[in-house]
């Protein structure tokens, strides 16, 4: 019921956004046109070191028609710690087949797979296929005296990260197989305790999700990159210069130093997650803050790869429930996260706010259904925005020729930016180098559809 319930909310507030520019890119080549020349010398400046930019900078440098002598990539990055500070480092790295929009799903998911077999992703950034399911039951009492929060972080109201939206179609506790088999679980699923579980029930078939460790993911990406020339620069973004409806390049200031500089452009990629409208004022894009947790299970404890997502009755609490989403991850490693809210988005990804209450209130919720859990260790507290588009639908993935040529947008990716990462990045790769997108028809993402 849950289920279909979220399934019922997204397609009634999906809104279709047609505007008379969106009618006018039907008709015109410039729907997906860069509207420059494809044998010029091209200066590419990608603002933002998230998984977009960086997936982007690898896929130009892979694109068949790049050359170090014609191309210049440069991926500008306000945090001093590096890529992936933001969402791209504290997500849950879920890759699914069932994610949206399905016309980025459709290439992602074949590029996330390319990608591990040409760089053994499975050891370099944890890359595996994972089961997936939905698990109801009751919390256990931890502690008489023990408080139980709702995740929420402070100082914003809660915002559901709807991430199962786009879905079709242990030691400490006894196992009792014929009880176990009654309620749906999975064999190998042990570590949760099988005694407070009301039903378990697969989300997903064999195949159809996948996870990456993001942090590693990322950074690889940009590694990658850097190996055919790429360059990563430490500095704010402060400025789009556009002259005579051509955008000629971005003024930054560099970290280290604290100078100002402007980097020429024939290119300027703007994907800055939750920090892109700083720089493009009439970009319609909002931010949800997510708190997170990593658990270190003990080294005896075999935790199995599912990813869970979970409804919960608090104990003590009657009528309240949670919903922790929990990933278990290779390396003993163990990954949960609780709700969003709108708190107020800082100038810097540097300057994101941990809520502590929030970050421990996940932790009782997954460790009251699970004894492994709870025996491990925290080892992150953490929280990240996530990029929204406020009329609905997104991501913002094109061409903003209407803002200027050589402007390209991708932003808005919610809570599916490394899932959906591979897939945008080939597709700016292709209209940076070809003059058009040709691995999917992203009409429907069009930045004249928001912009």
């Amino acid at each position: 019921m849950r289920m279909a319930l979220r399934i019922l909310f997204h397609l009634l507030h999906r809104p279709s956004i047609i505007s008379h520019s969106a009618i006018f890119t039907r008709r015109s080549k410039l729907s997906f046109n860069m509207n420059v020349s494809t044998n010029t010398h091209k200066d590419i400046l990608i603002i933002g070191g998230g998984i977009i930019g960086c997936s982007t900078a690898y896929q130009l440098t892979r694109h068949p028609s790049f050359s170090s002598a014609t191309t210049t990539i440069k991926v500008i990055e306000a945090s001093k710690h590096g890529p992936a500070q933001g969402a791209s480092g504290k997500a849950g790295g879920l890759v699914a087949k069932w994610a949206y929009p399905k016309e980025l799903v459709a290439v992602s998911f074949a590029e996330h797979v390319k990608f591990a077999q040409e760089h053994n992703g499975q050891d370099r950034w944890g890359w595996r296929f994972v089961r997936c399911g939905s698990w109801e039951g009751k919390g256990a009492v931890l502690d008489e005296d023990e408080e139980f929060g709702d995740g929420l972080g402070a100082g914003g109201q809660r915002k559901s990260l709807e991430k199962t939206l786009g879905l079709g179609e242990g030691t400490g506790h006894k196992n009792d197989p014929a009880s176990r088999k009654r309620k749906g679980l999975p064999d190998d699923l042990l570590w949760v305790d099988e005694s407070l579980t009301h039903t378990y029930s697969p989300m997903a078939g064999d195949g159809d999700t996948a996870q990456v460790h993001p942090l590693l993911f990322t950074n690889s990406m940009m590694e990658l990159a850097a190996k055919k020339g790429a360059q990563l620069i430490a500095g704010r973004a402060i400025k789009l210069n556009i002259s005579d409806g051509v955008v000629t390049g971005v003024d930054i200031i560099h970290k280290d130093s604290g100078k100002s500089e402007t980097l020429r452009a024939t290119h300027v990629i703007l994907a800055a997650g939750a920090w892109s409208s700083s720089l493009l004022e009439s970009l319609p894009i909002s931010s949800t803050r997510a708190h997170s947790i990593t658990i270190h299970p003990q080294p005896s404890v075999d935790i199995a790869p599912y990813v869970l997502f979970t409804e919960i009755s608090l104990p003590g609490r009657r009528g309240l429930t949670v919903s922790p989403e929990i990933y278990a991850r290779p390396g003993n490693e163990v990954y949960a996260c609780g709700p969003g809210d709108d708190s107020f988005l800082p100038k810097n990804v540097d300057d994101v706010t941990i809520d502590e209450a929030a970050c421990e209130s996940i932790w009782k919720h997954v460790c009251g259904i699970s004894p492994e859990l709870r025996a491990g260790t925290v080892n992150k507290r953490q929280a990240c925005f996530l990029p929204i588009v406020e009329t609905g639908g997104g991501p913002i993935v094109g061409a903003a020729s209407n803002i200027a040529q050589g402007l390209i947008i991708a932003t808005g990716h919610t809570c599916w930016g490394i899932c959906n990462a591979p897939g945008t990045a080939k597709a700016l790769s292709e209209l940076v180098m070809d003059g058009k997108i040709q691995c999917a028809n992203l009409q429907r993402l069009h930045p004249s559809n928001y912009l």
